[in-house]
């Protein structure tokens, strides 16, 4: 800008400054065009007077280098002239300066004429006198263009110099022009109090800048939603460019990767090299979408790849890592259950089939058929037994929301639990104790009475012949803990944390022996759940193995009813 103000000024400057040379050059050709003509009429005043008086006398002795005299008869013959011999020259009659002297009633004529090869004109100035002949004076006065030629040198001094001032006062003036411009306050328009030209342009500046502010706070506000939802996720998320690198993460994403925020700008194969990553990463480049199941550490993700497309081009990938881990799990422990299920039922229903073909077919000895009749009793109640315990997992799974919630004496029903249990006790030569003092807590009574159920019965069942099962229950602060500890075979450690799986037997040669459905741990699981109790195992291969549940005094809140 400052250069087109400064070219601007310049031209404009330089412009009047040759259209000033050009005026004053015609008006000084003017007035010394009305000088020469004055000056020309008074000599002819005086020449015309010296010829009246003395004639050719009086011309001959007139020295006058610039004015030509010539001196006409009547008819229009010359008589004299001061720079050419008269006798030569022609008539003068037709000439219009000499021809109106002649003629007017003043007596006196003028013309000018231009001389092309003298690049000047002539002023011709004539007087009749009294004896009818005419007195002519004659001077050259420059044209404009010979006077401009001769002030030609003056003018390039006084132009250079111009130009020279011109130039300086227009950087001058375009800086101070510019210079506000240059210093307005593009943050506060409104407080900009330079120019009042500018005052429109300021106004609508500073309008668009309250709504570009607006609009970047509200966008800000936005970035910060998303960026705070996208950190937060469970989920990993990366973004990835047109080439593989790693535009955006989230912290799940860095922590599945084992990658640090430093990884942005890099190549997702410089970050993890799994294979199923990679494959899903080329895929979405390729523009196919991709979905698989990777393990990747000790957790097992869904990878799903999507290719982000604009314009009918892959512009890059969005990469999306879910933990699955619990939900493998738990399909492969629905497999595991349904597989085990089918087993633990197939089992006893072919031992019924067969008892029952062979008394059927006739096969059995009279002596014979109460002992088949009391397998086939003991099978169906096995599978009773079975029935029961996967109904009552089952129930537990959804939570148990329909049993009733009563403030009881867990105390109370160890004891009896543990009394019930004393034949059974006795029968494998094992002895069971109890000790405890009342304590009340809210909970599912039938729920506590299975869980000293199966604890106890699982402690006798693995027991030594002659051992002991100790069942204690104790207050502790807003605790009660419940310990069942026996002096059986003990579990191995590293099988501890399995025990409390559907179906999962430690020693399964001897829990045929003893029988049992191998779903009695799990429901003191489920149920130790639904109370928000917490269980606490040790065990030691051949001496014995205690196992404690500590319960709150009070409903957990997810399990008290809605108000």
């Amino acid at each position: 800008m400052k250069k087109r103000v400064f070219r601007a000024m310049f031209y404009m400057a330089l412009g009047i400054l040759l259209v000033s040379f050009a005026l004053s050059i015609v008006v000084l050709n003017g007035h010394y065009s009305d000088f020469s003509r004055e000056e020309l009429r008074g000599q002819l005043e005086l020449i015309a007077e010296g010829v009246q008086l003395d004639g050719e006398t009086y011309l001959k002795k007139l020295d006058v280098d610039e004015t030509r005299i010539t001196w006409v008869a009547d008819d229009g013959s010359v008589l004299y002239d001061s720079m050419n011999d008269a006798a030569g020259m022609e008539n003068h009659a037709d000439r219009e300066e000499i021809r109106e002297a002649m003629e007017s009633q003043s007596g006196y004529g003028e013309s000018r004429r231009y001389s092309s090869t003298m690049m000047s004109r002539y002023l011709y100035c004539a007087k009749r006198l009294s004896d009818g002949s005419v007195v002519r004076v004659s001077r050259g006065m420059n044209t404009v263009l010979a006077m401009t030629i001769t002030m030609i040198q003056p003018m390039c001094i006084v132009l250079l110099a111009a130009i020279i001032l011109a130039a300086v006062l227009s950087n001058r003036l375009s800086k101070q022009i510019v210079q506000p411009i240059n210093n307005l306050n593009l943050e506060e328009p409104l407080m900009n109090e330079d120019y009042d030209e500018l005052a429109p342009l300021l106004r609508r500046m500073d309008k668009q800048q309250r709504q570009l502010r607006k609009q970047k706070s509200e966008l800000n506000q936005r970035q910060e939603e998303l960026n705070t939802i996208i950190d937060n996720m469970y989920e990993g998320l990366v973004l990835l460019g047109n080439r593989g690198n790693i535009v955006g993460i989230n912290n799940s994403a860095l922590r599945i990767l084992g990658a640090t925020p430093e990884c942005v700008g890099k190549n997702i194969l410089a970050v993890n090299r799994n294979m199923d990553i990679q494959m899903s990463v080329s895929d979405a480049l390729d523009g196919i979408e991709s979905d698989k199941t990777a393990e990747i550490g000790d957790a097992i993700y869904q990878i799903t790849a999507s290719p982000v497309e604009f314009d009918e081009k892959v512009r890059g990938a969005a990469l999306m890592l879910i933990d699955v881990t619990e939900k493998e799990k738990s399909e492969q422990v629905r497999r595991e259950f349904s597989a085990n299920v089918s087993h633990e039922l197939r089992t006893p229903l072919h031992s019924i089939s067969g008892y029952a073909e062979l008394m059927k077919n006739g096969m059995v000895r009279g002596e014979d058929i109460q002992p088949f009749a009391e397998k086939i009793y003991q099978e169906a109640q096995r599978m009773i037994r079975l029935v029961e315990d996967i109904i009552n997992l089952s129930h537990l799974d959804e939570g148990a929301r329909d049993m009733d919630w009563a403030e009881v004496d867990l105390s109370e029903i160890a004891g009896r639990t543990v009394e019930s249990l004393q034949e059974t006790a006795a029968s494998k030569n094992v002895t069971l104790s109890f000790s405890g003092n009342p304590v009340k807590i809210c909970g599912i009574a039938h729920l506590m009475q299975e869980i000293v159920y199966n604890l106890c019965d699982n402690a006798i069942k693995y027991n030594r012949d002659g051992g002991s099962v100790e069942v204690m229950v104790k207050e502790k602060k807003e605790k009660v803990i419940l310990t069942v500890r026996d002096t059986g075979i003990g579990i191995p450690e590293d099988q501890q944390e399995r025990i409390f799986e559907r179906f999962y037997r430690v020693d399964k040669s001897h829990s045929k022996e003893v029988g049992g459905t191998g779903l009695g741990l799990s429901i003191v699981k489920h149920a130790a759940i639904v109370h928000d109790a917490k269980i606490d195992l040790k065990s030691k291969l051949g001496v014995g193995t205690s196992v404690k549940i500590c319960f709150p005094k009070r409903r957990p809140k997810k399990e008290e009813p809605d108000s």
